[in-house]
């Protein structure tokens, strides 16, 4: 009984915090404030801590998916609001890139290229941000791209469904080149006929975190890891709610806190709502660089 009163404790302990404990698998991102009734999806940290920025279907933004940020003060985030970039289509996908000076996410705003396309927006140093830039055609296509990613070397990762790849929804990259990006290539040994649509780095871009569709209709996160040139065969990732009936995706490392994940699901509890965002501890990467 003591024990059971315990593990109470802790489980309610967790919605009251950012950052759960390491020792934990998983605990809940800001109940109330983070994770809300809504929808939310793909949180980005500040190296620094501060600032998280996501996505939420929450009332008050500008419409659709909206991205929403909020400040860490006393240890809990507070005083969400939404980004002034924001549309009345829909914004998702952030991420903050590790200098600070960029926020990349996906748009269906009017003036791209076809649905949603990959946009970023200049970060000043008081946090403010500059008007969106589209990514161009270099990146974006008439069809969709979305959930932006960039490693330590400046490689852009995302997903689109767009012709060329192996079905679907599949993940592609690019190197940096100049203040833009080179050509567009997959990733071979990770995409398949089923739908991947949502990565990011991991390792430096020695592992790869994505979430695949399954024969369920599920979403699930898998991890490769980079071998003698070759993405090796993805693994399930050991999360009590990546089951083959979930909804699980959008992981990204917490800049701040590298050995954190922040994923998207729908955990029994702690839950907020709909898609929460939970913390979990990030998986251990033993890959070789020679993927680069």
């Amino acid at each position: 009984m003591r024990t059971r009163r315990l593990l109470l404790a802790l489980s309610l302990s967790l919605p009251f915090t950012p950052i759960a404990s390491a020792l934990s698998e998983f605990g809940i991102e800001g109940m109330g404030i983070v994770s809300t009734g809504a929808d939310e999806m793909r949180a980005t940290l500040s190296t620094d801590g501060q600032r998280i920025i996501w996505a939420s279907t929450r009332p008050g933004g500008a419409g659709g998916w909206d991205l929403w940020q909020a400040q860490l003060q006393d240890k809990r985030w507070t005083a969400p609001q939404p980004l002034a970039l924001n549309s009345s289509a829909d914004e998702l996908d952030p991420f903050l890139s590790s200098d600070g000076q960029w926020l990349y996410f996906a748009s269906n705003r009017k003036g791209g290229h076809g649905g949603l396309d990959l946009f970023r927006a200049a970060v000043a140093a008081d946090g403010s941000l500059a008007a969106p830039q589209n990514l161009g055609p270099a990146i974006n296509t008439r069809q969709d791209e979305r959930s932006p990613a960039l490693a330590d070397d400046g490689r852009l990762l995302f997903a689109s469904n767009r012709g060329g790849g192996s079905g679907g929804w599949d993940l592609w990259q690019a190197r940096a080149s100049g203040d833009g990006f080179a050509a567009v290539t997959g990733l071979a040994g990770i995409s398949t006929p089923a739908d991947e649509v949502d990565a990011s780095w991991l390792g430096g871009g020695r592992g790869v975190i994505v979430a695949r569709t399954n024969a369920q209709g599920g979403t699930q996160l898998w991890l490769s890891q980079c071998r003698q040139g070759q993405w090796a065969e993805p693994r399930l990732l050991d999360l009590s709610f990546n089951s083959a009936d979930s909804d699980t995706r959008g992981a990204l490392i917490d800049a701040n806190k590298p050995g954190e994940l922040v994923v998207s699901g729908k955990a029994r509890a702690p839950r907020a709502g709909g898609m929460d965002l939970y913390r979990m501890k990030a998986p251990v990467v033993d890959g070789d660089e020679s993927c680069r």
